[in-house]
């Protein structure tokens, strides 16, 4: 009898490395530790099993995971010869989105929508950066995939990203909460609560919520940073720059183990605290750089690029931003070259004293600027960059008007903060 995945598709490999696998895609579908460990786990036991390959090499294309990835590939493919159709789709698929090209993945899921470890990376969520180029079409795959799962608590989770990317915030809510009641340790179930929370400016009962969950329930989710991310931005939307300081000393200062999440975690919330008006005795963005890695100056995703870029803006680093625009300039990723090498690039008018002109850059990259992946919690450190540079160009009605958007969606102190800094110029305001 053939053994079966977590959703019962086949595999072309025995019970142990199966049940090996399938620990593995459970640990990286609710955010625990161990999916590395136990994917290798697999292969070590049956070195012809080509999904245990292929899943390697997502963890090391994706999460920075210590991974020859073109080996894995390569071993994927080979021993994909042996296995279905579905398999041998998947290693394609799962090549391809290595190597910049995703629409093998997507094609793969209209067929196989029930293959949840590729869903999940084709879906811009906390696990991965998404394989879509378009919103829209991450919200097809997750609804078309919706009879493959039916009241699957995963799914359910995932679901519920998506529906607060739509500002559909209550469903977003209902259907994060249904995932937790049967699930309370969901990573990505509590992701969509956390911005659920975050975008309709629910700041205080955001926060309390978050916190029980990182001590309670979420404790044993692996690389608990984001959701510590997440708290810290609701303690900076109140104003409340003491709390930053204490959560970032407590839960948010980079350390190897963090591997590239500092760079996406602790790194985006010291520039953001950084241009806050008032700010001050913001940490070093130091160790944050001494952890990034190769993912400084030559990211494997656009997602990185973006922090990276952001990371050596607060390094007050030109050279680096100079490095860093030139790789993605180059990549085979129309996403690196069109918008990424364009931010390294309007970032680096900033440390050369032209903000002015580095707000005009930033604006023109506002309409492409989801390609990047991620979220928009995440992808606003660029919006806030820019109120950041009209500011100091002493633009403040063009400052304004970009504020006043920002708090017609929703409350935010901090956002008061900068309006104010639009009225009352002055070292004690300005970023």
């Amino acid at each position: 009898m053939a053994s079966r995945d977590l959703y019962d598709l086949a595999l072309t490999t025995g019970e142990a490395p199966a049940a090996a696998y399938n620990r593995g895609v459970a640990s990286l579908l609710r955010l625990h530790p161990g999916p590395l460990e136990a994917v290798s786990s697999s292969v070590t036991l049956d070195p012809t099993f080509a999904l245990g390959h292929a899943a390697l090499a997502l963890l090391g294309h994706e999460f920075c995971a210590p991974v020859d990835i073109e080996s894995r590939l390569a071993d994927a493919q080979l021993h994909a010869r042996r296995g279905s159709e579905r398999e041998r789709s998947h290693v394609h698929a799962v090549d391809s989105h290595v190597r910049g090209d995703s629409a093998p993945l997507v094609r793969h899921l209209g067929v196989w929508p029930a293959d949840a470890l590729l869903l999940s990376v084709a879906v811009p969520t906390i696990a991965f950066a998404g394989a879509t180029t378009v919103p829209q079409e991450a919200w097809r795959l997750v609804e078309d995939a919706r009879p493959a799962y039916g009241d699957d608590w995963w799914y359910a989770g995932l679901l519920a990203f998506m529906r607060q990317e739509q500002g559909r915030f209550d469903e977003a809510m209902d259907l994060a909460c249904t995932a937790l009641a049967e699930e309370p340790a969901s990573g990505h179930a509590a992701h969509a609560r956390a911005h659920a929370h975050y975008e309709t400016g629910d700041h205080k009962s955001g926060l309390a919520w978050m916190d029980d969950w990182i001590h309670g329930d979420g404790a044993v989710v692996d690389k608990l940073s984001h959701f510590s991310w997440h708290a810290a931005l609701h303690e900076l939307s109140m104003g409340d720059l003491d709390a930053v300081a204490l959560r970032y000393d407590d839960q948010l200062s980079p350390t190897p183990a963090l591997g590239c999440r500092a760079l996406v975690d602790s790194g985006s919330l010291i520039w953001r605290w950084t241009i806050t008006p008032g700010a001050g005795a913001v940490p070093a963005i130091g160790e944050v750089i001494k952890n990034a890695g190769t993912e400084l100056h030559q990211p494997q995703t656009p997602f990185m690029a973006m922090h990276a870029a952001v990371a050596l803006c607060s390094a007050d680093d030109a050279s680096g931003l100079t490095r860093l625009g030139a790789w993605c300039a180059a990549s085979a990723d129309a996403t690196l070259r069109e918008v990424c090498a364009p931010l390294a690039s309007a970032l680096r008018l900033l440390l050369h004293g032209q903000p002015g002109l580095c707000a005009d850059r930033l604006a023109d990259l506002e309409q492409n600027l989801w390609r990047v992946g991620g979220s928009d919690a995440q992808r606003e450190v660029v919006e806030e960059t820019r109120i950041s540079a009209l500011l100091r160009a002493g633009r403040y009605d063009d400052a304004r008007a970009v504020i006043d958007r920002r708090l017609d969606r929703r409350h935010c102190r901090r956002d008061e903060w900068f309006r104010d800094a639009t009225h009352r110029p002055g070292p004690s305001s300005r970023p």
